[in-house]
């Protein structure tokens, strides 16, 4: 934490003033930035610390006010109650900021001792379909959360876990088998998951047809749920037939699962590519399946299950009620599943943690699982976490992967650069070659896309607008990418005047003005926040933060000329500032695995 000089030296001094005073001997004063509605630069709230000191809260604030109105580091104080409101001379505004940017950077790292090594598993798709925009914002959730824990010290681990077998599975293959025609994805050009997705869907339009004719030769039936119907069906039996067939190693089902896995395999490959994404380790469940089901044994030896008078196995868990975890013909539950998966899961990395990036759906679940995991006697139970997200939609309504109605990612993809790429070309001249424009399109589309499904918190249910995320303006992606990019040009423009650094020579006196202050308090607040977000885990923070950062920016270059300041020295010290808020932006934008072009 960097502290600023007038700080320490009021946490040294209230100590002298209130000797009855406990506090730590690291103890810290950290101002705020003091609210538009008042004047000065920084508050130091006398209420949070004045039980510490012993005292009222205004006779702290009166203390502090007498102690900094010699300090050098203040031109102003003013006591509003228990808070006193600073302005600091511009030398210590910039000091620790823009004189010291590898230092912030540095001040954003957790000390050594509180690093931890966190598994993060996310995504998560089933093989029988192409990822869609649920799947996305689980994707940059999970994907920016791992990189946001990196970036501040942690060793994190990203694991995938697919769901390649299944009931769901076999829909696809049975619909192959009947339909496909011995289609590819190179006969027919088509993306090998969307191609098997095509299936999926096809087997579900056969299924209803099926479905309505038995419910009209048999009215006693149309009350019922479509899914309690489905062995009445001949599709329903002969996909319940492939699926006993799949788990007795038959050969040619064998054969036909791992061609059409391998095409959406490779599917996944490009969507992942596309959105940067690389894990350490994906967990298949075909390999998987089976795990629990050993453990369940062994905890029903030791008292921690209990046997039903049908056979079922169960577990109480309290307040959280029962839970099956194998039925009475001894076939797992998915929660069996995960149990085994979890244990293997320690067992190959010996994670201090493990977070699940999975929907809000399934909260229940996964209190049971952990609650179960705690009763079998692991320890480190009690650091699982499950980061719940909510749904997100698109203003034409929610999605259903069945009736082929979801908003695929690869279109969603291509929409959003086309989007960037008419954004573009609507700020530019017509000399960017083709080759430039579509690197451009790419880095912004992708990372509007990104910006706006985490400048939500993860809980928080979301209407993603494609329009309005790419908007140059307003509380997007391309906002602060087009700060850094602004930045870049009035760099170049700056060596072309000859108008060069020299690190260390500024005269940090002349950024006196409240905008080029503010500027450098915002900096100063980076390391704050982006640990704090990722301790909460929640990489909405660190989005506010940047856009407010750019925001801060914006003011301070509309207010201050940089390459048409009044001399030199001056627009020196304003280029170094642009140059500190574009490294920080980078970095932040990097934190959450949002790129950045030269240009816009």
């Amino acid at each position: 934490m960097i502290i600023f000089d007038f700080a320490s030296d009021l946490a040294k001094h209230l100590k002298t003033v209130f000797p009855k005073a406990d506090t730590p001997d690291d103890w810290a004063i950290i101002p705020e930035l003091c609210p538009e509605n008042m004047e000065g630069d920084l508050t130091v709230n006398c209420f949070r610390f004045a039980k510490n000191m012993k005292a009222a809260p205004e006779q702290v604030s009166s203390a502090a006010v007498e102690f900094l109105r010699t300090h050098s580091d203040v031109s102003e104080v003013e006591k509003v109650k228990a808070f006193v409101n600073i302005t600091l001379t511009p030398a210590a505004a910039h000091r620790h900021t823009l004189a010291n940017i590898a230092g912030l950077f540095e001040d954003s790292f957790i000390p050594v001792e509180s690093r931890r090594r966190i598994l993060i598993e996310y995504s998560a798709p089933n093989t029988n379909k192409p990822q869609h925009l649920g799947h996305v914002r689980n994707n940059t959730i999970g994907m920016s959360l791992a990189a946001l824990l990196k970036r501040v010290g942690h060793d994190v681990i990203e694991i995938n876990l697919v769901n390649d077998r299944g009931i769901h599975i076999c829909k696809s293959m049975i619909a192959y088998q009947r339909w496909g025609n011995d289609a590819t994805p190179e006969s027919t050009g088509i993306k090998g998951d969307h191609l098997v997705g095509s299936f999926y869907v096809k087997f579900n339009d056969e299924l209803k047809k099926e479905l309505d004719i038995l419910k009209s030769n048999q009215p006693e039936l149309s009350s019922r749920d479509d899914d309690e119907l489905f062995l009445e069906t001949e599709l329903g039996k002969a996909t319940q037939q492939m699926l006993q067939d799949w788990e007795a190693g038959e050969p040619g089902v064998r054969a036909l699962w791992e061609m059409m896995n391998g095409w959406v395999f490779k599917g996944f490959d490009e969507t992942y590519r596309r959105l940067g994404i690389t894990f350490n380790h994906t967990y298949l469940e075909s390999q998987t399946y089976m795990l629990g089901k050993g453990l369940i044994a062994a905890g029903l030896e030791k008292g921690v299950f209990q046997k039903r008078d049908d056979g079922a196995i169960f577990i109480d868990l309290d307040q959280l009620g029962s839970k099956v975890v194998l039925r009475s013909d001894g076939t797992s539950v998915y929660i069996t599943q995960d149990i085994g998966t979890t244990l293997k899961k320690f067992e190959d990395y010996h994670p201090d943690s493990q977070i699940w990036v999975v929907g809000d759906e399934q909260i229940l679940h996964f209190k049971m699982l952990f609650a179960i995991l705690k009763k079998m006697g692991c320890e480190w139970a009690d650091n699982l976490h499950h980061l719940a997200y909510g749904m997100v939609n698109l203003p034409t309504g929610k999605m259903k992967s069945r009736e082929g109605t979801v908003v695929d990612a690869d279109d969603l993809f291509d929409e959003m650069v086309e989007l960037a790429e008419n954004a573009i070309k609507e700020r530019v001249d017509d000399n960017i070659s083709e080759e430039e424009l579509q690197k451009r399109a790419e880095i912004i589309g992708i990372g509007a896309l990104k910006f706006m499904l985490l400048k939500f918190n993860p809980k928080t249910s979301v209407m993603f607008d494609p329009q309005a995320s790419v908007k140059f303006e307003g509380d997007t992606g391309p906002y602060v990418q087009y700060a850094c990019a602004r930045i870049n040009s009035i760099e170049r423009k700056a060596a072309e005047r000859g108008i060069n650094l020299t690190p260390g020579t500024e005269n940090w006196n002349l950024a006196v003005t409240k905008e080029e202050k503010m500027v450098s308090l915002q900096l100063w607040l980076y390391p704050q926040i982006i640990r704090l977000a990722a301790e909460k885990q929640d990489c909405s923070m660190l989005v506010e933060y940047l856009l407010n950062t750019a925001k801060a920016f914006n003011r301070f270059y509309r207010e201050c000329p940089v390459l048409n300041a009044e001399n030199d020295d001056l627009a020196k010290v304003r280029l170094s500032i642009c140059l500190a808020v574009r490294e920080v932006l980078r970095d932040g934008l990097d934190a959450l695995t949002i790129g950045v072009p030269e240009a816009m």
